[in-house]
C-alpha cells in the first residue's frame, strides 16, 4: 500500500469516526429531549375527579384539547387555555369548574411534546369544534401565557388573560381587553421581565391583579415545582379567587 492510499483511509476512517460520533450524539439529544418533555407534572388525581363527578359541567376530549362545558344555560363566551411547559392540561380542571359552571366553555390545548410554545395550531383550528361560540378569551398559565399572546391577533379573540405570565409579542395596537393575575408566593416567574413587558400590552391596560399565598403552582393542581415558593391557598380557596376574577373579566368582555 502506498503512503498516498493509507493516508486516504486513514482520512476516510477519521471521517466515518466523526459521522458516527456526531450521529450517535444527535440520538441521545433527541431521546432526551423527547423524554424529558414527555414527563409531565400529573394532575392531582381527586381534584380533577371532583370535576368528573360535577354534574354542573361535563368534561370531553377533542384532538388535541380537553373540552369543559356547561350542561345548563351557555353564555356563547369561551377560553381558550394554552397550559404550562410539561403540566397536565387536566390540572386546569379543577381551578377553572366554578367558571365553566357560570355559563363558560373551556377548552385546554393538549399541547404537541406538553409544550404550547411548540405547537403550531392556532385559535381557527382550536375552536373549530366549538362554533357555537362566537366569543373567545385566550389564555395561558406560564409559558403558556406567551403562546396566548401569539394568538391574540385572532378576529375571534376578545380579550386575554396571563397567569403568571407575560407577553413576549407586542399586542399593543390591539383593542382588546387584558387581565393579568399573579401569585404573590410565585418563586418561578422573573417579576422584573413581566413587568417590562407590559410595554406589549395596550395602552390603559390594569395592573396585575395579585393574589396572596398563591404560588406559580397554584394556577393548577399538579403540585409543587422546584424554584417555586410554597402557597398559603388550598385548591378550593383558590378556586374561589380565580372565579370572581374571570366573573370580573368576562363581564367586562
Amino acid at each position: 500500500m502506498t503512503p498516498h492510499e493509507r493516508s486516504r483511509r486513514l482520512w476516510l476512517r477519521r471521517i466515518r469516526i466523526t459521522g458516527w460520533t456526531a450521529l450517535s450524539s444527535l440520538l441521545v439529544t433527541l431521546v432526551g429531549f423527547l423524554t424529558f418533555f414527555h414527563i409531565v407534572f400529573p394532575a392531582d388525581r381527586e381534584a380533577t375527579l371532583e370535576v368528573y363527578r360535577d354534574d354542573r359541567v361535563q368534561v370531553s376530549t377533542s384532538p388535541g384539547a380537553v373540552i369543559m362545558s356547561p350542561t345548563g344555560d351557555a353564555t356563547g363566551q369561551g377560553i381558550l387555555y394554552f397550559p404550562g411547559a410539561r403540566v397536565d392540561p387536566y390540572s386546569y380542571l379543577y381551578p377553572f369548574a366554578d367558571v365553566v359552571a357560570e355559563g363558560t366553555t373551556l377548552v385546554i390545548v393538549d399541547p404537541l411534546f406538553n409544550m404550547a410554545l411548540l405547537d403550531s395550531r392556532g385559535v381557527e383550528e382550536l375552536s373549530s369544534a366549538l362554533p357555537g361560540i362566537t366569543s373567545w378569551t385566550i389564555a395561558g398559565h406560564s409559558l403558556g401565557g406567551v403562546k396566548a399572546c401569539l394568538e391574540a391577533d385572532h378576529p375571534l379573540v376578545r380579550s386575554v388573560v396571563l397567569f403568571a405570565s407575560y407577553c413576549a409579542t407586542d399586542i399593543s395596537a390591539r383593542d382588546i381587553q387584558v387581565t393579568q393575575v399573579t401569585g404573590a408566593r410565585d418563586g418561578l416567574i422573573d417579576e422584573q421581565q413581566r413587568a417590562d413587558a407590559e410595554r406589549f400590552l395596550p395602552s390603559g391596560s390594569p395592573p396585575p391583579v395579585i393574589i396572596e399565598g398563591a404560588n406559580h403552582a397554584s394556577f393548577g393542581t399538579y403540585g409543587p415545582q422546584p424554584g417555586d415558593g410554597v402557597a398559603a391557598l388550598s385548591h378550593s380557596e383558590f378556586r374561589v379567587i380565580l372565579t370572581d376574577i374571570m366573573r370580573d373579566h368576562l363581564s367586562a368582555d
